[in-house]
């Protein structure tokens, strides 16, 4: 319960939390129309589903949590040199590195267990 109390303080972790929810609707949106694509071409209309970049698309995510985590780290470092004096803003900006950190490695346990899946389907 404290992660969301956390980042209700910090207007740049909501927005990022905001992309990243848009993020999940557009490729849900891409994996309907994809789904929709094949059941139409096995019907016999041959449209070809939109391929979206997963590489780019992850790439971009994995930018974003490194530079969340880049920014904590640069506060924490200018909080022990005394540049500054702010605990609670030092305190969030790492809270926020926590939760991306954990968020990414949710989304790599999940494609993890997407690709077991995929491999053991063949057998």
């Amino acid at each position: 319960m404290s992660a969301p109390a956390s980042l209700a303080g910090n207007p740049g972790g909501i927005q990022q939390v905001m992309a990243m929810r848009q993020q999940i609707i557009q490729r849900s949106d891409l994996l309907q129309q994809i789904h929709a694509a094949q059941d139409s071409a096995r019907d016999g209309i041959g449209v070809q589903p939109p391929r979206p970049d997963f590489a780019d698309t992850l790439q971009s995510a994995l930018d974003g949590v490194n530079a969340v985590q880049a920014r904590a780290e640069g506060l924490t470092q200018a909080y022990q040199k005394g540049e500054v004096t702010d605990v609670a803003k030092v305190m969030l900006a790492r809270q926020e590195a926590g939760i991306a950190f954990e968020a990414t490695l949710q989304v790599r346990n999940k494609l993890l267990a997407a690709y077991q899946d995929i491999m053991r389907m063949g057998v």
